[in-house]
């Protein structure tokens, strides 16, 4: 509970004091699983930090060694196509833009191309646990 709500003392301690009175009424022991339905509204309140396609392009071009403008270029040598393509792919799992809008964010590419990207990495995906671990690396990167 400390670790989700971090706004302030008294969220956490409206939290406890909730927790509280319902042990005293109920007189029994609180688990995991009954804190979290009780506090459910005060934790689910809190948004997770949004992701940007500009944090995306940030940690793609550091994580594999290649320029942000590299990415965004119309190069299309795989050292570069490969990046821009898992780029792409994140931007449309962990992002609310559409296909155009990530087009042009990468470099005014077409959202045929977008698409064809995200299929592209979606089929190898099951297949490549070298491919999974580095998108969940990425993702893991992201989310901080």
């Amino acid at each position: 509970m400390a670790n989700k709500l971090t706004e302030s003392g008294r969220e956490l301690e409206g939290a406890i004091t909730r927790l509280f009175a319902h042990w005293q009424y109920m007189k029994t022991p609180i688990s995991v699983s009954v804190a979290e339905t009780i506090v459910r509204d005060l934790v689910h309140g809190i948004e997770p930090r949004r992701i940007k396609i500009e944090d995306i392009l940030r940690v793609v071009s550091r994580h594999f060694g290649v320029s942000k403008g590299d990415i965004l270029s119309q190069r299309r040598h795989r050292s570069v196509v490969w990046p821009r393509q898992i780029g792409m792919f994140l931007s449309k799992q962990l992002t609310s833009r559409s296909l155009p809008e990530i087009g042009r964010r990468f470099g005014n590419r077409d959202h045929t191309t977008v698409l064809h990207a995200i299929r592209k990495i979606d089929k190898i995906l099951p297949d490549d646990p070298q491919l999974r671990d580095e998108i969940e690396e990425l993702k893991k990167l992201l989310s901080n």
